[in-house]
């Protein structure tokens, strides 16, 4: 056990980090040299109550308050100290959604989470609007579709925020969000690193009619870019967070951030030129840009880093999740036959059987859509898996042809990016579980992609690292430093980058399988029409 540690601990000179994504909440600690220390983790799944996909409140704060007693016990356990202080904490989530509350601080309607691809009317008619890009998944686009379908809780609105906001919000008493996590909300003015004063005006006059009792800006949380201040844990703060009431109040907050803006931390791609693909329930590809697109593409969003700098993301809402099924499936099975195996060594040789596949994974088809998929046009989702009677149907080409799927939707808004309005990509670095797996998933994206594709070390620690990095910069930056700078000199400076250049014959491959792909959707479509 190292002393520093256990000083750094009892000094307070660590920094917290807490991701709610997905499938997992996740704690970090990190120590003074921006290494993990300790953590804590709890398990939760979205659920499809009345046709939305959404999380209670009770699951959010169990969730947070399991997660964080795993990781104070992580440090009693290995340490032998009570954690009773941090020098700062951060929250990230998933990003976008709908979360609308009343002036009694009270959910007007159930969390709509990103998942939920119901907003379709909404969307188009504000991309036209403000001639810019408005995903389904974004808090706009539910607020407009809410108002458009008449419902009745608009009226009472007071404030609305994401996940991510929810909890800081409610910890310190600040309505604020990071600026990465805002630009998947509003639109972000790049000059000003806040919501875009013009198009904020055209959306309340696009409303004016149903005579609501608020204006856009008065609902909407406040904007801060990286290393601002946004709070202090209060009273209130530690009773939600801490059950144990050890935790001190007081303790510094950094603006809370969206797992897109995190993911860019944690892969130190945060500077131009650079990207990283976030790869677990979802997939999204980060760009971070030279200059503005030349137009607006429905499969391309622009958001912005930590920092406020302009990124384009390719999302599919799709990635990991059959796949993981399928491999549940294979552990079901191992079981009846009587043979224990250890979960992380059946994904390791599954993964790494479909290496011996063929190029185009031997014919197969496989479409991983458990949700609906914006990138391909699909409300809902239908997991799908078609062969023909001449495919190859093997194991290796089974998997190979999971793992190609994972990135099949993402990669339809990467071509438009570097064929059509020919983006520069240095390298595109990867994290995710799917990348455990030493040089499989990884091999796969830089076939996918025709970019090299570099995973670190730290590739598994995701966007809890993240955000404990963002709050580690909030309270150790040099004055003037940016988030590049600090993270390049203090975090990855010795980092280790495995890279994989794309294999030509992989390349073909994967060219090949996305044209099965592409030409597949009707089947795709016929399930959802068809099979309810």
């Amino acid at each position: 056990m190292s002393l520093d540690v256990k000083n750094a601990i009892q000094s307070g000179k660590t920094v917290l980090g807490i991701e709610l994504g997905s499938t997992r909440i996740k704690a970090v600690l990190i120590g003074e040299d921006n290494v993990s220390i300790a953590s804590g983790s709890h398990d939760w799944e979205n659920s499809h109550v009345d046709k939305i996909w959404t999380y209670s409140e009770e699951e959010i704060w169990k969730g947070l308050q399991d997660s964080y007693q795993k990781m104070a016990n992580d440090v009693k356990q290995q340490y032998g100290v009570t954690l009773q202080t941090v020098g700062a904490i951060g929250f990230s989530g998933m990003m976008h959604g709908y979360m609308a509350f009343n002036k009694e601080e009270k959910l007007l309607v159930p969390f709509r989470t990103w998942r939920n691809n119901i907003t379709e009317q909404a969307s188009k008619e504000l991309t036209g609007l403000f001639n810019y890009q408005i995903p389904q998944r974004w808090s706009i686009a539910h607020l407009y579709q809410a108002i458009l379908n008449g419902e009745e809780h608009i009226g009472d609105i007071d404030f609305q925020t994401t996940l991510a906001g929810y909890v800081h919000w409610k910890l310190t008493g600040q309505k604020v969000l990071g600026v990465g996590e805002a630009s998947g909300v509003f639109p972000i003015d790049l000059n000003t690193k806040k919501f875009n004063k013009t198009m904020i005006g055209q959306f309340n006059e696009l409303i004016e009619s149903k005579n609501l009792p608020w204006k856009l800006e008065d609902i909407l949380p406040n904007v801060l870019v990286a290393g601002d201040n946004a709070g202090v844990l209060t009273d209130e703060g530690v009773k939600l967070l801490d059950v144990s009431g050890e935790l001190k109040v007081g303790i510094p907050l950094c603006p809370p951030e969206g797992d897109a803006g995190t993911g860019m931390v944690a892969t130190n791609s945060v500077a131009k030129r650079t990207g990283n693909v976030s790869a677990g329930t979802s997939a999204f590809a980060m760009v971070v840009l030279e200059k503005d697109l030349t137009k607006v593409h429905p499969e391309l969003d622009l958001v912005t880093t930590p920092s406020g700098n302009l990124v384009a993301m390719a999302h599919s809402n799709n990635c990991t999740s059959d796949l993981n099924a399928w491999v549940g499936l294979f552990e079901e099975f191992s079981k009846t036959m009587g043979i224990k195996v250890d979960t992380d060594k059946l994904y390791e040789n599954l993964f790494k059987q479909a290496l011996e596949g063929d190029p185009d994974g031997g014919g197969l088809l496989s479409y991983g859509y458990l949700s609906g998929e914006h990138m391909t046009h699909f409300e809902e989702g239908r997991p799908l898996f078609v062969r023909s009677s001449e495919s190859n149907f093997n194991l290796a080409n089974f998997m190979r042809v999971h793992l190609f799927t994972a990135f099949g939707a993402m990669k339809i808004g990467m071509d438009i990016l570097i064929n059509e309005e020919k983006v520069k990509l240095d390298e595109i670095l990867g994290h995710g579980g799917i990348f455990k797996t030493e040089g499989v998933a990884q091999g796969f994206l830089a076939a996918a992609l025709n970019t090299p594709v570099s995973v670190m070390e730290t590739a598994g620690e995701g966007g809890a690292w993240g955000i404990a990095l963002l709050g580690s910069y909030l309270i150790n930056k040099k004055e003037n430093e940016t988030l590049e700078d600090y993270l390049n000199e203090n975090v990855f400076v010795n980092q280790e980058v495995k890279t994989m250049s794309p294999d030509p014959k992989d390349v073909e491959g994967f060219e090949q399988f996305m044209k099965r792909y592409t030409n597949g959707l009707a089947i795709e479509r016929a399930a959802v029409d068809n099979l309810k």
